[in-house]
Protein backbone atom coordinates (compact mmCIF):
# COMPACT_ATOMS: atom_id res chain seq x y z
CA UNK A 1 0.00 0.00 0.00
CA UNK A 2 3.03 2.28 0.24
CA UNK A 3 4.32 1.77 -3.28
CA UNK A 4 2.08 4.52 -4.68
CA UNK A 5 3.11 7.31 -2.23
CA UNK A 6 6.72 6.21 -2.50
CA UNK A 7 6.52 6.43 -6.29
CA UNK A 8 5.22 10.01 -5.96
CA UNK A 9 8.05 11.20 -3.70
CA UNK A 10 10.70 9.01 -5.35
CA UNK A 11 10.02 8.97 -9.12
CA UNK A 12 12.21 7.49 -11.83
CA UNK A 13 14.62 9.44 -13.99
CA UNK A 14 16.11 12.90 -13.58
CA UNK A 15 13.76 13.77 -10.69
CA UNK A 16 14.59 10.54 -8.91
CA UNK A 17 15.51 10.17 -5.25
CA UNK A 18 17.74 7.62 -3.55
CA UNK A 19 17.11 6.35 -0.02
CA UNK A 20 20.22 4.90 1.61
CA UNK A 21 19.63 2.84 4.75
CA UNK A 22 22.29 2.59 7.44
CA UNK A 23 22.69 -0.27 9.92
CA UNK A 24 25.49 -1.29 12.26
CA UNK A 25 24.67 -4.68 13.73
CA UNK A 26 22.19 -7.55 13.34
CA UNK A 27 22.10 -9.87 16.35
CA UNK A 28 21.17 -13.53 16.52
CA UNK A 29 18.72 -12.72 19.30
CA UNK A 30 17.40 -9.50 20.91
CA UNK A 31 19.64 -7.60 23.33
CA UNK A 32 17.71 -6.25 26.37
CA UNK A 33 20.24 -3.42 26.73
CA UNK A 34 19.76 -2.30 23.12
CA UNK A 35 16.26 -3.26 21.97
CA UNK A 36 16.58 -0.95 18.94
CA UNK A 37 19.33 -3.15 17.44
CA UNK A 38 17.51 -5.63 15.20
CA UNK A 39 17.67 -9.34 15.77
CA UNK A 40 17.95 -11.68 12.79
CA UNK A 41 14.18 -12.23 12.78
CA UNK A 42 13.44 -8.50 12.96
CA UNK A 43 16.00 -7.65 10.29
CA UNK A 44 14.63 -10.22 7.87
CA UNK A 45 11.11 -8.87 8.36
CA UNK A 46 12.26 -5.34 7.62
CA UNK A 47 14.18 -6.44 4.55
CA UNK A 48 11.07 -8.18 3.25
CA UNK A 49 9.15 -4.91 3.65
CA UNK A 50 11.92 -3.05 1.87
CA UNK A 51 11.99 -5.59 -0.97
CA UNK A 52 8.23 -5.16 -1.44
CA UNK A 53 8.23 -1.35 -1.42
CA UNK A 54 11.53 -0.38 -3.05
CA UNK A 55 13.80 -1.16 -5.97
CA UNK A 56 16.94 -2.18 -4.08
CA UNK A 57 20.22 -1.53 -5.91
CA UNK A 58 23.90 -1.94 -5.02
CA UNK A 59 25.05 1.45 -3.75
CA UNK A 60 27.66 1.98 -6.48
CA UNK A 61 25.11 1.36 -9.23
CA UNK A 62 22.45 3.42 -7.44
CA UNK A 63 24.76 6.45 -7.20
CA UNK A 64 25.79 6.20 -10.84
CA UNK A 65 22.18 5.97 -11.97
CA UNK A 66 21.13 8.83 -9.68
CA UNK A 67 23.59 11.19 -11.34
CA UNK A 68 23.04 10.04 -14.92
CA UNK A 69 19.25 10.40 -14.57
CA UNK A 70 18.34 6.73 -15.06
CA UNK A 71 17.51 5.77 -11.49
CA UNK A 72 14.30 3.73 -11.06
CA UNK A 73 11.38 4.85 -8.96
CA UNK A 74 11.56 3.99 -5.24
CA UNK A 75 15.32 3.42 -5.42
CA UNK A 76 17.04 2.27 -2.25
CA UNK A 77 20.47 1.01 -1.17
CA UNK A 78 21.42 -0.77 2.08
CA UNK A 79 24.61 -0.05 4.03
CA UNK A 80 26.34 -1.17 7.22
CA UNK A 81 29.03 0.69 9.15
CA UNK A 82 32.07 -0.37 11.19
CA UNK A 83 32.69 -4.02 10.29
CA UNK A 84 31.02 -6.14 12.96
CA UNK A 85 31.37 -9.90 12.62
CA UNK A 86 27.59 -10.32 12.73
CA UNK A 87 27.43 -8.40 9.44
CA UNK A 88 29.01 -11.40 7.71
CA UNK A 89 27.63 -14.11 9.99
CA UNK A 90 24.01 -12.97 10.34
CA UNK A 91 23.05 -10.06 8.07
CA UNK A 92 24.74 -11.02 4.79
CA UNK A 93 23.21 -14.53 4.57
CA UNK A 94 19.74 -13.04 5.11
CA UNK A 95 20.33 -10.45 2.40
CA UNK A 96 21.68 -13.09 0.01
CA UNK A 97 18.70 -15.36 0.60
CA UNK A 98 16.33 -12.48 -0.18
CA UNK A 99 18.23 -11.51 -3.32
CA UNK A 100 19.39 -8.18 -1.85
CA UNK A 101 22.79 -6.49 -1.87
CA UNK A 102 24.35 -4.22 0.77
CA UNK A 103 27.53 -2.18 1.11
CA UNK A 104 29.61 -2.83 4.24
CA UNK A 105 31.87 0.03 5.36
CA UNK A 106 34.77 -1.46 7.30
CA UNK A 107 37.22 0.25 9.68
CA UNK A 108 40.37 -1.78 9.05
CA UNK A 109 42.11 -1.18 12.36
CA UNK A 110 39.80 -3.62 14.14
CA UNK A 111 40.19 -6.58 11.78
CA UNK A 112 42.89 -8.23 13.90
CA UNK A 113 40.77 -8.83 17.00
CA UNK A 114 40.59 -5.34 18.48
CA UNK A 115 37.31 -3.53 19.07
CA UNK A 116 35.93 -0.01 18.93
CA UNK A 117 36.02 2.14 22.06
CA UNK A 118 32.23 2.16 22.47
CA UNK A 119 32.04 -1.63 22.44
CA UNK A 120 34.81 -1.85 25.01
CA UNK A 121 32.74 0.45 27.23
CA UNK A 122 29.46 -1.35 26.52
CA UNK A 123 30.79 -4.81 27.32
CA UNK A 124 32.66 -3.59 30.40
CA UNK A 125 29.55 -2.00 31.91
CA UNK A 126 27.28 -4.85 30.76
CA UNK A 127 29.32 -7.36 32.74
CA UNK A 128 29.93 -5.23 35.86
CA UNK A 129 28.07 -6.83 38.76
CA UNK A 130 27.97 -3.90 41.18
CA UNK A 131 24.84 -1.69 41.40
CA UNK A 132 26.89 1.39 40.53
CA UNK A 133 30.12 2.34 38.79
CA UNK A 134 32.31 5.18 39.97
CA UNK A 135 34.25 6.66 37.06
CA UNK A 136 35.24 9.87 38.84
CA UNK A 137 38.89 8.70 38.94
CA UNK A 138 38.99 9.16 35.14
CA UNK A 139 37.09 12.43 35.06
CA UNK A 140 33.55 11.16 34.53
CA UNK A 141 30.71 10.60 37.03
CA UNK A 142 29.20 7.93 39.26
CA UNK A 143 26.65 5.81 37.35
CA UNK A 144 23.73 3.68 38.54
CA UNK A 145 23.57 0.11 37.21
CA UNK A 146 20.79 -1.36 39.34
CA UNK A 147 18.27 -1.97 36.55
CA UNK A 148 18.54 -2.68 32.84
CA UNK A 149 17.26 0.82 32.09
CA UNK A 150 19.78 2.42 34.46
CA UNK A 151 22.58 0.36 32.94
CA UNK A 152 21.46 1.36 29.44
CA UNK A 153 21.33 5.06 30.34
CA UNK A 154 24.73 4.84 32.01
CA UNK A 155 26.29 3.20 28.96
CA UNK A 156 24.89 5.92 26.73
CA UNK A 157 26.15 8.65 29.05
CA UNK A 158 29.66 7.21 29.30
CA UNK A 159 30.00 6.63 25.55
CA UNK A 160 28.74 10.14 24.85
CA UNK A 161 31.07 11.52 27.50
CA UNK A 162 34.23 10.22 25.84
CA UNK A 163 33.17 10.03 22.16
CA UNK A 164 34.69 13.35 21.17
CA UNK A 165 37.90 13.01 23.14
CA UNK A 166 41.12 13.09 21.15
CA UNK A 167 41.72 9.54 19.82
CA UNK A 168 44.51 8.70 22.27
CA UNK A 169 42.56 10.02 25.25
CA UNK A 170 39.41 8.20 24.15
CA UNK A 171 41.30 4.91 23.80
CA UNK A 172 42.91 5.37 27.22
CA UNK A 173 39.56 6.16 28.83
CA UNK A 174 37.94 3.03 27.39
CA UNK A 175 40.84 0.88 28.60
CA UNK A 176 40.60 2.45 32.05
CA UNK A 177 36.85 1.67 32.23
CA UNK A 178 37.56 -1.94 31.26
CA UNK A 179 40.19 -2.13 33.98
CA UNK A 180 37.94 -0.58 36.63
CA UNK A 181 35.19 -3.10 35.88
CA UNK A 182 37.52 -6.07 35.58
CA UNK A 183 36.46 -6.66 31.97
CA UNK A 184 38.41 -8.05 29.06
CA UNK A 185 40.19 -5.20 27.31
CA UNK A 186 39.10 -6.26 23.85
CA UNK A 187 35.88 -8.23 23.31
CA UNK A 188 35.96 -9.91 19.90
CA UNK A 189 33.09 -8.41 17.96
CA UNK A 190 34.59 -7.34 14.65
CA UNK A 191 35.19 -9.14 11.38
CA UNK A 192 38.56 -10.49 10.33
CA UNK A 193 40.03 -10.21 6.84
CA UNK A 194 38.66 -13.58 5.74
CA UNK A 195 35.15 -12.47 6.63
CA UNK A 196 35.58 -9.33 4.53
CA UNK A 197 36.54 -11.56 1.61
CA UNK A 198 33.50 -13.76 2.25
CA UNK A 199 31.25 -10.71 1.99
CA UNK A 200 32.57 -10.12 -1.51
CA UNK A 201 32.08 -13.80 -2.32
CA UNK A 202 28.43 -13.29 -1.39
CA UNK A 203 28.34 -10.45 -3.96
CA UNK A 204 28.14 -7.74 -1.32
CA UNK A 205 30.01 -4.46 -1.69
CA UNK A 206 32.79 -3.35 0.67
CA UNK A 207 33.57 0.30 1.36
CA UNK A 208 36.16 2.08 3.50
CA UNK A 209 35.52 3.63 6.92
CA UNK A 210 39.04 4.81 7.92
CA UNK A 211 41.43 2.72 10.02
CA UNK A 212 40.60 3.56 13.63
CA UNK A 213 37.17 5.24 13.27
CA UNK A 214 38.27 8.68 14.53
CA UNK A 215 36.31 11.90 14.65
CA UNK A 216 38.03 13.52 11.69
CA UNK A 217 37.42 17.07 12.92
CA UNK A 218 39.44 16.24 16.04
CA UNK A 219 42.57 15.38 14.05
CA UNK A 220 45.16 17.30 12.10
CA UNK A 221 44.68 17.44 8.33
CA UNK A 222 47.62 15.07 7.80
CA UNK A 223 46.26 12.55 10.31
CA UNK A 224 42.78 12.66 8.79
CA UNK A 225 44.10 12.21 5.26
CA UNK A 226 46.20 9.23 6.36
CA UNK A 227 43.20 7.61 8.07
CA UNK A 228 41.08 7.96 4.92
CA UNK A 229 43.79 6.85 2.51
CA UNK A 230 45.16 3.98 4.62
CA UNK A 231 41.72 2.47 5.23
CA UNK A 232 41.15 2.36 1.48
CA UNK A 233 44.57 0.84 0.73
CA UNK A 234 44.30 -1.83 3.42
CA UNK A 235 40.93 -3.01 2.13
CA UNK A 236 42.22 -3.02 -1.44
CA UNK A 237 45.10 -5.25 -0.34
CA UNK A 238 42.66 -7.64 1.37
CA UNK A 239 40.27 -7.79 -1.58
CA UNK A 240 42.73 -7.32 -4.44
CA UNK A 241 40.38 -4.83 -6.07
CA UNK A 242 39.52 -1.15 -5.99
CA UNK A 243 37.46 0.15 -3.06
CA UNK A 244 35.48 3.13 -4.33
CA UNK A 245 33.02 4.12 -1.59
CA UNK A 246 33.69 5.82 1.75
CA UNK A 247 31.66 6.47 4.92
CA UNK A 248 32.66 9.15 7.43
CA UNK A 249 33.04 7.86 11.02
CA UNK A 250 30.06 9.01 13.09
CA UNK A 251 29.26 10.95 9.94
CA UNK A 252 27.41 14.09 11.03
CA UNK A 253 28.26 16.97 8.65
CA UNK A 254 29.97 19.92 10.30
CA UNK A 255 30.48 18.08 13.59
CA UNK A 256 32.30 14.85 12.74
CA UNK A 257 33.71 15.85 9.36
CA UNK A 258 34.07 19.02 7.32
CA UNK A 259 34.11 19.89 3.63
CA UNK A 260 37.90 19.54 3.71
CA UNK A 261 37.48 15.87 4.56
CA UNK A 262 35.07 15.41 1.66
CA UNK A 263 37.79 16.84 -0.56
CA UNK A 264 40.26 14.39 0.96
CA UNK A 265 37.96 11.47 0.13
CA UNK A 266 37.80 12.67 -3.47
CA UNK A 267 41.59 13.11 -3.61
CA UNK A 268 42.11 9.58 -2.26
CA UNK A 269 40.27 8.19 -5.28
CA UNK A 270 36.84 7.40 -3.90
CA UNK A 271 33.90 7.85 -6.26
CA UNK A 272 31.40 8.89 -3.54
CA UNK A 273 30.98 9.14 0.22
CA UNK A 274 28.07 8.86 2.65
CA UNK A 275 27.16 10.63 5.88
CA UNK A 276 24.74 9.91 8.73
CA UNK A 277 22.59 12.99 8.08
CA UNK A 278 18.98 12.05 7.39
CA UNK A 279 17.34 12.59 4.05
CA UNK A 280 17.21 11.13 0.54
CA UNK A 281 19.71 12.00 -2.18
CA UNK A 282 18.91 13.70 -5.47
CA UNK A 283 21.01 14.47 -8.53
CA UNK A 284 21.71 17.85 -6.89
CA UNK A 285 23.18 16.25 -3.76
CA UNK A 286 26.88 16.62 -3.03
CA UNK A 287 28.37 13.34 -4.26
CA UNK A 288 30.73 13.16 -1.29
CA UNK A 289 28.06 13.96 1.30
CA UNK A 290 25.18 11.61 0.49
CA UNK A 291 22.59 11.31 3.30
CA UNK A 292 21.51 8.06 4.95
CA UNK A 293 18.64 7.07 7.22
CA UNK A 294 17.06 4.08 8.93
CA UNK A 295 13.58 4.07 10.50
CA UNK A 296 13.53 2.39 13.88
CA UNK A 297 9.86 1.40 14.05
CA UNK A 298 8.88 -2.24 14.55
CA UNK A 299 5.42 -1.76 13.07
CA UNK A 300 5.33 -2.29 9.30
CA UNK A 301 3.03 0.70 8.80
CA UNK A 302 5.08 3.14 10.90
CA UNK A 303 8.34 1.84 9.42
CA UNK A 304 7.02 2.59 5.95
CA UNK A 305 5.51 5.94 6.88
CA UNK A 306 8.80 7.09 8.37
CA UNK A 307 10.52 6.12 5.14
CA UNK A 308 8.05 8.30 3.25
CA UNK A 309 8.55 11.20 5.68
CA UNK A 310 12.31 11.02 5.26
CA UNK A 311 11.98 12.32 1.69
CA UNK A 312 10.84 15.66 3.10
CA UNK A 313 14.00 16.27 5.13
CA UNK A 314 16.35 19.05 4.09
CA UNK A 315 19.85 17.70 3.49
CA UNK A 316 22.67 18.71 5.83
CA UNK A 317 26.12 19.26 4.35
CA UNK A 318 29.45 20.20 5.87
CA UNK A 319 31.05 23.46 4.85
Amino acid sequence: MLRWPLSIVSPAGVRGRLSILIFHRVLLRPDPLFPEVPSAVEFEARMRWIRTWFNVLPLTLAIDRLYDGTIPARALAITFDDGYADNEEVAAPILKRLGLCATFFVATGFLQGDCMFNDRVIEAIRGHQAPQLDLRPIGLEKYALGTIEERRRSIEAVVLGIRHFEPERRHAAALAIAQLTGASASPRLMMNADQVRRLRALEMEVGAHTVTHPILTRMSADQAFDEIRSGKRELEEILNESVDLFAYPNGMPGRDFAATHAAMARDCGFSAAVTTAWGAATARSERFQLPRFTPWDRSKLWFGMRMVANFRRVEMVAS
